[in-house]
């Protein structure tokens, strides 16, 4: 495959975008997308039970039907992930032969963090191990029961995300960095499409991708919300409603806006780094003012559960009854799928310089033993205080899931050993978390949802990344007027609902990232070879 020039992709694409009024965007892609957005969110607030009704029969036709797609294809997903880093293209440098890193690497790891599970660890982490403490899931129940279900929430939120986000990061960072095409997921399938990646089929790409990524942040930013709502509850009194969370959502959507303006380095940057520090103290307070002997034996028995039947969970297929696989693992694959576009292309930008083995490793790695051990003290400490109490917190997580987190904290010391105080400033840090996590994933995620809609560009003008971060806040609050009281499960089947079609892209879009990175591996070998070569004929003349 051939790098094309910049002036051919000048004439094929950007030649397309609408320059005037001070936008610079693809008409096409920017919008039918905003089309499909809008008519969603219009009918969403109309006719808000119509539009449950009809989302709550996609999902079971989904779920019954297609099941197996999310199943196989995320398994699919890691074989390639884990052939890329041990075979000689791992050897291959995103950037080419010379390119060098532009971030270290505890802010590149506070980015990718953030960006990619923030809002939904502290979500889930309280909730969801006491869900499958109470239900035994089919997967890893041979275990004892804490054991499995700590290591169904590591499979859940470890190698099977994080090997989504590196596949569509890698594809994205290597057909930009190496083949010069400019950052857009059409760029991905060059290699099979060739030209026409710059004309319809290529806008059909980036439309399919703009609808995911903004169903898949929507999802992120309606529990993130609830949660917050739930938080403030806690803190000040304000109450637990739909119409509270709409407004919050337009308040955080607001903050988050002033980050997009400002950019990576200035706003997102910043951001990801404080919300790991702020993360690291809340993490850390838990595990001492918890059961500390308790976790630790808890993750380290879930870790080895976890690894030794990864592969027989990872291509687990409910013969009988699909609703719990439905319900939590399907869920969660087409959340990750659908969120990929935007995780992606954000890693994609701030990983240049990297070999691809560096990458995968430090894409898939890392952010997952960090998220184990997120889980192990969050989920170690439910599991206690529930015991002490009586299983009075598993039935807080079945009637109020958002308000698991900080019932949880209400309880931590409730013997007297420790100040009120001390348990309202703990709920203060998790709600300003929240908060944060939120702000960073919609900042994020309106700039790449802008660089999709310009084609690439990643210096678009600032009205658009505007427009784009109020877009998602409008869908976000769509999904939680559309769902009532039933909110969670509208936002699941939406998400779900999205991801399925992208699966079967991120399959052709493996297939072409393999053919290009061949060849570049062929390069970069041809490359390193002349290189020695002239380097030992010097040393001769030099003797």
């Amino acid at each position: 495959m051939k790098s094309i020039s910049r002036k051919k992709i000048d004439e094929l694409l950007f030649s397309r975008n609408f320059t005037k009024f001070g936008l610079d965007l693809n008409p096409v892609v920017s919008i039918v997308a905003g089309l499909i957005v809008l008519l969603f969110s219009f009918f969403a607030l109309v006719t808000p039970d119509k539009t449950n009704e009809v989302f709550v029969q996609l999902k079971d036709i989904i779920v019954s039907g297609s099941d197996w797609i999310f199943i196989l294809t995320s398994g699919f997903f890691i074989l390639i992930c884990i052939f890329f880093a041990f075979s000689r293209l791992g050897n291959v440098r995103l950037g080419g032969f010379e390119a060098e890193t532009e971030y270290s690497d505890f802010a590149w790891y506070s980015m990718l963090i953030s960006a990619g599970m923030g809002i939904g660890l502290m979500f889930w982490s309280v909730g969801e191990p006491l869900y499958h403490l109470a239900v035994t899931p089919p997967i890893y129940e041979n275990a004892d029961p804490a054991v499995s279900a700590m290591a169904t929430t590591f499979f859940h939120w470890g190698i099977h995300p994080w090997s989504i986000y590196a596949l569509m990061a890698l594809a994205l960072a290597f057909f930009s960095y190496n083949k010069k095409l400019p950052l857009s997921l059409r760029s991905v399938f060059y290699p099979l499409l060739k030209d026409k990646v710059f004309g319809i089929l290529g806008d059909i790409i980036d439309i399919f991708a703009v609808v995911a990524c903004l169903f898949g942040l929507a999802t992120s930013l309606g529990l993130g919300v609830q949660q917050i709502n739930s938080g403030l509850s806690y803190l000040v009194g304000i109450p637990f409603s739909v119409t509270i969370q709409v407004i919050l959502i337009a308040v955080i959507t607001f903050i988050a806006t002033l980050s997009v303006v400002s950019g990576i380095d200035k706003g997102v940057k910043f951001l990801s780094e404080m919300n790991i520090k702020i993360a690291l103290i809340f993490m850390i307070a838990i595990f001492i003012l918890g059961p500390t002997g308790y976790i630790i034996n808890l993750f380290s028995n879930s870790l080895g559960a976890y690894l030794n039947d990864f592969f027989s969970a990872s291509f687990f297929l409910s013969r009988d009854d699909s609703t719990w696989q439905g319900s939590w693992t399907v869920f969660y694959l087409a959340w990750w799928i659908s969120w990929s576009p935007f995780v992606g292309m954000f890693i994609a930008r701030i990983s240049k310089g990297r070999t691809i083995r560096e990458f995968i490793f430090g894409v898939l790695v890392i952010p997952s033993l960090l998220s184990f051990i997120w889980l192990t003290i969050f989920g170690g400490t439910a599991f206690w205080i529930n015991d002490a109490i009586g299983g009075g917190l598993f039935d807080v997580v079945q009637n109020n899931l958002p308000i698991a987190l900080f019932e949880m904290i209400n309880h931590i010391g409730a013997d007297g050993s420790l100040y009120g105080i001390i348990r309202g400033g703990l709920s203060l840090l998790g709600t300003l978390l929240v908060i944060s996590f939120f702000v960073t994933s919609s900042d994020s995620g309106s700039l790449v949802v802008d660089n999709i809609t310009s084609g690439g560009k990643l210096d678009s003008p600032t009205p658009q990344r505007i427009f784009w971060a109020a877009m998602e806040g409008l869908i976000a609050a769509s999904l939680l007027l559309a769902g009532g009281e039933q909110a969670l499960s509208t936002l699941q089947t939406a998400v779900i609902c999205t991801g399925l079609p992208f699966a079967l892209i991120l399959i052709l879009m493996s297939i072409s990232l393999f053919e290009g990175v061949h060849e570049s591996y062929k390069k970069q070998r041809l490359l390193r070879h002349k290189r020695m070569y002239k380097k030992i004929i010097k040393e001769d003349d030099e003797l």
